[in-house]
C-alpha cells in the first residue's frame, strides 16, 4: 500500500545501526497512518518528526499504540532499542527555551536508540555565566548537541572550552539578519573553534545520529 510514496527501510538497524525516521512534516495523515502501521507489521520501532498536533490527534485515533511526543512534535510507534550505559550519556545543550522542538527531537532520537540523553536549557552567551556554572556538568558527556539560533555562537564558546565532540544545531530563531537561521549555521560553519561539526538548520534528528555514530564508534 505505502510503494507508491514510501518504500521503507525495514533494513537500517540492521545496516547501520539506526532506526529509520520518517519525515512527516508534508506527508498526510493517511500516509503517516499506513507508514506506522507498515512498521508495527514488522514489529519495528518507527520514529516520524515534524507532526503538528492537528495530525498527530488524528493518527492516534486510528493506531492507539503510537505516542505523540507534544514537545518534539515527533509519533513514535514501538519499543526504544534497550538502553546501554556503558555508551555514555549525550548532553543537548539548548541556548534558550525557543530550541527546545529541536532539542527535544535530538533527545527522543537518541533515546530510540537507548542512548542516556540528558537536556540543559538556557544557557546561551546572553549569560554566560550560566553556561560557565555547568561546564563540570558538561564535562561528563561523551558528546555534547548544541543547539543556538541568533548568531549561533553558543557552539563556538562550548567547543573552545570542552574537548568531547560538539555537533552545533542551527536554530531558525532570531529577529531579521537572523535570516530564519542562516545566521546561525554561517556562524556556525565559521567557527574559529577546530573540530565543530555542524548539522542544517533545526536539524535535530540529524544531529542525534551524528552523535550516535561518534558513540558508537568510540566503543570499538
Amino acid at each position: 500500500m505505502t510503494d507508491a510514496y514510501a518504500r521503507l527501510d525495514f533494513r537500517r538497524r540492521e545496516r547501520i545501526g539506526m532506526v529509520e525516521a520518517v519525515w512527516g512534516e508534508h506527508k498526510s495523515v493517511e500516509q503517516i497512518a499506513a507508514i506506522l502501521k507498515m512498521f508495527q507489521s514488522r514489529n519495528q520501532m518507527a520514529l516520524v518528526t515534524r507532526v503538528s498536533s492537528q495530525k498527530a490527534e488524528i493518527v492516534l485515533e486510528s493506531i492507539q499504540e503510537a505516542t505523540y511526543h507534544v514537545e518534539a512534535n515527533c509519533l513514535t510507534v514501538g519499543d526504544p532499542l534497550p538502553k546501554e550505559s556503558s555508551l555514555g550519556r549525550v548532553v543537548v545543550v539548548s541556548g534558550g527555551t525557543s530550541d527546545l522542538q529541536v532539542a527535544k527531537e535530538s533527545q527522543l532520537a537518541l533515546e530510540c536508540h537507548g542512548i542516556e540523553t540528558d537536556l540543559l536549557l538556557d544557557v546561551g552567551v546572553a549569560g554566560l555565566h550560566r553556561l560557565l556554572e555547568n561546564l563540570n556538568y558538561l564535562k561528563e558527556a561523551k558528546v555534547l548537541i548544541v543547539c543556538a539560533g541568533m548568531e549561533g555562537a553558543l557552539p563556538t564558546v562550548i567547543s573552545g572550552l570542552l574537548p568531547q565532540p560538539i555537533v552545533g544545531v542551527p536554530i531558525s530563531v532570531g529577529y531579521g539578519m537572523s535570516s530564519k537561521g542562516k545566521a546561525a549555521l554561517a556562524g556556525m560553519l565559521s567557527s574559529c573553534s577546530p573540530g565543530l561539526v555542524v548539522v542544517n538548520i533545526d536539524n535535530g534528528y540529524g544531529a542525534a545520529m551524528a552523535a550516535l555514530r561518534i558513540i558508537k564508534i568510540q566503543k570499538h
